[in-house]
């Protein structure tokens, strides 16, 4: 089972380092292998919230999400995207950003950062969003209870995330982006540079998380139908046609988990500049971590991982809170990667932890009460 769900991500690890020794010797090496540990931590919140989306797919689905997601993941947002930051950015062709990034690393390097106010604005307002609509929902399972319940009552007032994240849209632009910068030879107002990339997030996650949302109810709705019909057949002995609308719900939220991949790299390509100023041994080692992002993801969901320990998809949501935040402050303040990558690590570890104390106590509980296995059991927060 780990062989068959790892085997690519094992592949592409031993491809990836020898092609780094061939490109720049063992100090390449050293670089990718650290890159690759570098996305495996900043990004393993991604794949349980990833695991919760997936595991709604069929295994078609799944496979396209390993196959040309990967190919999205590892192409798109770890080589391409860093070249058309820069080639935006700096107002040349693709191919002159790619001669730049080979030429002058520095230069580069120097571009990307220049835009980093406003990646980090996108990638921070389309997280905040995902972990505003999560605590805003009721649900019946509850992690830290003293802050769920209230958030899940004021959840009930129409379109609050939404106003949450446009409040902390304009304290970040006052707050964080309040000077100008200096671009082509003229100054370019950092705020607004901020606030458009943010509500162009906000806009990128309001239309693909709406679309998938809607197709998914419509995918519920048209089971249920079938569901019925299906009884009715099985008494007149009847054939019932197949759901054709099960593709388009698949490719919604598979277009959503792309977008949210994209969001979560954003961090991971960033902090590689901190590292290495080489596109390619970036886009090796982003890659190589990408890889096991996507592996842990069908892991996770196909070991029922998140059905077994409850309160993982709730840590993972708050470590995608606390990264959205920590996407703001960057636009300002620097922030060391090993502290972005520990905050995530250190959530989902005590989620995982609550959620193996909770399934002890309910074992315990079911032990001399059948109904004590219905018993919702206080995570000890």
């Amino acid at each position: 089972m780990l062989l068959k769900t790892f085997g690519w991500s094992f592949a592409v690890t031993a491809l990836g380092l020898v092609a780094a020794v061939f490109y720049g010797g063992w100090e390449a090496f050293g670089v990718v292998a650290i890159l690759s540990i570098l996305e495996i931590s900043l990004s393993f919140d991604n794949a349980v919230v990833n695991a919760g989306i997936l595991k709604k797919m069929n295994a078609f689905w799944q496979k396209i999400f390993l196959s040309i997601g990967v190919l999205i993941a590892v192409f798109g947002m770890r080589l391409v995207f860093p070249v058309v930051i820069v080639a935006v950015t700096a107002k040349m062709g693709p191919i002159e950003a790619v001669n730049l990034s080979f030429n002058e690393p520095e230069r580069y390097q120097e571009l990307v950062t220049d835009a980093h106010p406003a990646i980090a604005a996108f990638g921070g307002m389309f997280l905040l969003m995902i972990f505003l609509d999560f605590v805003f929902e009721e649900r019946d399972i509850q992690w830290l209870r003293w802050l769920e319940r209230p958030l899940a009552k004021l959840g009930k007032v129409d379109m609050l995330s939404v106003c949450v994240a446009l409040i902390v849209l304009l304290v970040s632009a006052m707050t964080f982006a309040g000077d100008a910068r200096q671009h082509g030879g003229g100054h370019v107002d950092k705020a607004e540079t901020v606030l458009l990339a943010g509500v162009a997030g906000l806009i990128t996650y309001l239309i693909v998380g709406g679309l998938s949302s809607f197709f998914e109810n419509r995918l519920e709705e048209e089971e249920e139908r079938e569901h019925e019909a299906e009884e009715e057949a099985r008494k007149s002995g009847k054939k019932v046609s197949a759901i054709a609308l099960s593709g388009k719900a698949a490719f919604f939220m598979f277009l959503y988990l792309e977008v949210l991949d994209a969001s979560f790299s954003f961090d991971g390509v960033i902090g590689a500049f901190a590292i290495t100023n080489e596109i390619v041994l970036m886009a090796l080692g982003l890659g190589i971590g990408a890889m096991y992002v996507r592996s842990l993801t069908v892991y996770l969901v196909r070991q029922g991982t998140l059905d077994d320990y409850v309160y993982l998809e709730h840590g993972a949501h708050y470590a995608i809170g606390a990264l959205a935040v920590i996407l703001l402050v960057t636009i300002q303040y620097e922030i060391n990667e090993i502290i972005t990558g520990l905050v995530g690590v250190v959530l989902i570890a005590w989620s995982f932890w609550s959620s193996v104390r909770r399934n002890k106590a309910l074992a315990a509980a079911g032990g001399g009460d059948e109904a004590g296995s219905r018993t919702e059991v206080p995570s000890g927060v």
